[in-house]
């Protein structure tokens, strides 16, 4: 039987907004939603990729020299050309590149690996009170890999916490339950058609997921990206601290209460989307201002709920 590996397109260590205390997260690729507003790009597909940053790029022609199948080219004007047609992602050109103005996105790493990195920062875990969080894309995208990663943390006595949409099966949930300490689930909207027209899918897997969840006990944090023209009136958010409200009724003492995080949305992620050939199409949006976002969490303090807000 092979091993068990994981297709992953970063590790960021010092995060300090994936769970409590200092954390590493282990970003995992591959995700079912197809959010226009996707801060992470690079995780949306389960294969990897080549980004180009052309404005890092210095002539030298290695890459052209190098890549198989000549999809990376210089036109007549002298500018370069990244046919990604013809692109097998074989990452040739990532390494003759000595200006990282290409950078291969997506390594295949197995369990004991990623470990090995996030245990590298032990030691600020301990003094923290952090871990090491999964996110993406969607952890639950890698099922196997997901698991196998929480337990080994676990048996290292490591603090753990995930990222994720909830929009995959419940079996896959519960069964890292034993071994994930922190959950940290996505709400883009209540309205099943609004979040279909939003991200591609339906929400009813998640709500379900989410319920159960709710009434396992377990930490959870709801976290809704506040999207102008999505979900970012009061009455929107309204609805959701409702939902929540109505989750922590029904769990049972002495689960702690459940959280509402509100992240507003952020126009970062520009740069991705050109290094992919991706067309960013959120790129006209307005962030929300600190104002809406209070009136928000005003909105949603009304459900005598615990709010957060960055």
């Amino acid at each position: 039987m092979p091993p068990i590996t994981g297709l992953i397109f970063n590790v960021q260590r010092f995060s300090l907004h994936d769970g409590p205390g200092i954390r590493t997260t282990v970003f995992l690729k591959g995700c079912p939603l197809r959010c226009f507003w996707c801060h992470n790009p690079e995780g949306l597909h389960p294969w990897s990729e080549v980004q180009f940053f052309p404005g890092r790029c210095v002539g030298c022609g290695e890459c052209e020299r190098v890549c198989p199948q000549g999809a990376q080219q210089r036109l007549a004007d002298g500018r370069r050309f990244y046919d990604r047609a013809h692109c097998t992602q074989c990452g040739a050109c990532v390494e003759a590149c000595v200006a990282e103005s290409l950078r291969l996105v997506g390594k295949r790493v197995t369990p004991d690996e990623a470990l090995r990195e996030a245990l590298a920062d032990r030691a600020f875990f301990e003094t923290s009170g952090g871990g090491v969080t999964l996110s993406g894309g969607e952890p639950f995208f890698q099922p196997a890999f997901t698991r196998a990663l929480l337990t080994a943390c676990k048996a290292e006595g490591l603090h753990t916490a995930i990222e994720t949409s909830a929009c995959c099966p419940w079996e896959a949930m519960e069964a890292v339950l034993p071994v994930t300490d922190l959950w940290m689930v996505d709400i883009k909207h209540l309205d099943g058609e609004k979040h279909r027209q939003a991200t591609g899918v339906s929400n009813r897997q998640i709500l379900e997921n989410i319920r159960r969840l709710a009434e396992t006990g377990r930490a959870l944090v709801l976290r809704v990206p506040v999207v102008p023209g999505v979900n970012d009136t009061p009455a929107e958010i309204g609805a959701i601290a409702e939902f929540v409200q109505t989750l922590n009724l029904r769990r049972a003492r002495p689960a702690p209460p459940l959280s509402l995080e509100l992240l507003p949305f952020h126009r970062l992620a520009g740069e991705k989307y050109r290094s992919l050939g991706m067309d960013d199409a959120a790129a006209e949006l307005t962030p929300p201002t600190a104002e809406q976002m209070a009136s928000l969490v005003a909105a949603a303090n009304r459900y005598s709920i615990h709010v957060i807000s960055r």
